[in-house]
């Protein structure tokens, strides 16, 4: 039994060792390289396309900005100065008047009458006052005479002064050049002294009035530019400080500011918003680069600066920022001029990405 035994032992023995044999082969076999003949597998990153622009020298500013109602220089209501009926129009809502014209009349037969009436009085005291002070020249009246005559006639005269003065009145004309905003009145209607007849206002130049915080004060001066942009048309127009409370609101902290606009396109009224942009510092021989070119990275403000030519590289750099308007950056540290920074394909950067510049200029 057992010698039947030992040709099956030598049998599996001779086939574990070709198994061994096999599996040692594998273990030897060369490592297969990577795609297209590179080491660790990892193809090369094709260039990044950009467009870059050098960072340059210039001025900035930093604004103080707010919201302003436009105002009209002058409003004013017309009232009746005498009572009657209004005989006749002259002008409508939205008429432009100028200083004196003519607005409606109140029917006046009567007040033309009081001063006829009265200007009569006036010439009869005035013929007694003049053959008085004849007579008395000769000894022929008395000083008290004279007197009492020459009282009653200023009393006349102011009479017949009043009377026309109201006459005048019932011709009703505009107090200074303007528009006229609205008419509450109509013919027909029977007014009083001190009734309503129109709104007029002044609109060359409107005014737009700010309240800027205290702090700003000692920045800003009169006749200083300020630039404002008309939220119902989307135009910039130019403006001036025209005058600067010398107080300060104690509830707010804030100086009242009165800006005026001369020229605005045709349309714009009182009662249109306006954003103000009021230049409270200016700096001149700043390093300037486009706002696109400053990103925010991991808590950091970051630009990348194209390395070399053509061929350039991204070059990640941490800076320090000053002053921003609508269109450009300072740069306090970070960043010489001349520098060329990615204004446009950067969000796709890391530190030495390779660089395709497709466009190199100012920026935006």
């Amino acid at each position: 039994m057992t010698t039947a035994k030992f040709p099956r032992f030598i049998l599996f023995a001779l086939c574990l060792a070709a198994v061994a044999g096999c599996s040692g082969g594998k273990r030897d076999a060369p490592a297969a390289g990577g795609p297209e003949g590179q080491p660790g597998g990892q193809p090369e990153e094709p260039p990044v396309p950009v467009a870059v622009a050098p960072a340059e020298l210039g001025a900035i500013s930093s604004y103080y900005k707010a919201t302003a109602t436009l105002e009209a220089e002058k409003e004013a209501q017309v009232l009746a100065r005498v009572a009657g009926v209004i005989a006749a129009l002259s002008a409508e809502e939205g008429d432009r008047v100028g200083a004196g014209a003519a607005l409606l009349r109140i029917d006046n037969n009567e007040y033309r009458l009081r001063a006829d009436q009265a200007a009569a009085a006036a010439a009869n005291l005035r013929s007694r006052f003049q053959r008085l002070q004849a007579m008395r020249d000769e000894d022929l009246a008395t000083d008290e005479e004279f007197e009492a005559a020459r009282s009653e006639l200023a009393r006349a005269e102011a009479d017949e002064g009043l009377a026309r003065l109201n006459l005048s009145y019932t011709e009703v004309v505009a107090p200074f050049g303007g528009r006229v905003t609205r008419r509450l009145a109509s013919v027909g209607q029977n007014v009083s002294v001190g009734t309503p007849l129109f709104a007029l206002a002044d609109f060359d130049p409107l005014l737009a009035k700010v309240h800027v915080p205290s702090r700003e004060f000692n920045k800003l001066r009169q006749e200083q530019a300020v630039e404002l942009v008309l939220d119902s048309v989307g135009r910039r127009v130019q403006g001036r400080i025209k005058l600067i409370s010398p107080v300060i609101d104690p509830a707010s902290g804030t100086i009242k500011i009165t800006i005026e606009i001369p020229d605005y396109p045709e349309g714009t009224r009182p009662g249109d918003f306006a954003q103000v942009q009021i230049v409270t510092e200016r700096r001149d021989g700043a390093v300037l680069v486009p706002r696109s070119a400053v990103l925010t990275d991991k808590g950091e403000t970051v630009v990348y600066v194209a390395a070399g030519g053509d061929g350039a590289t991204a070059e990640r750099r941490v800076v320090e920022v000053g002053f921003t308007d609508d269109e450009r950056t300072q740069i306090l540290s970070g960043l010489a001029a001349a520098e060329r920074v990615v204004v446009k394909g950067q969000r796709s950067l890391k530190h030495g990405s390779k660089l395709k510049v497709l466009a190199e200029g100012a920026g935006s």
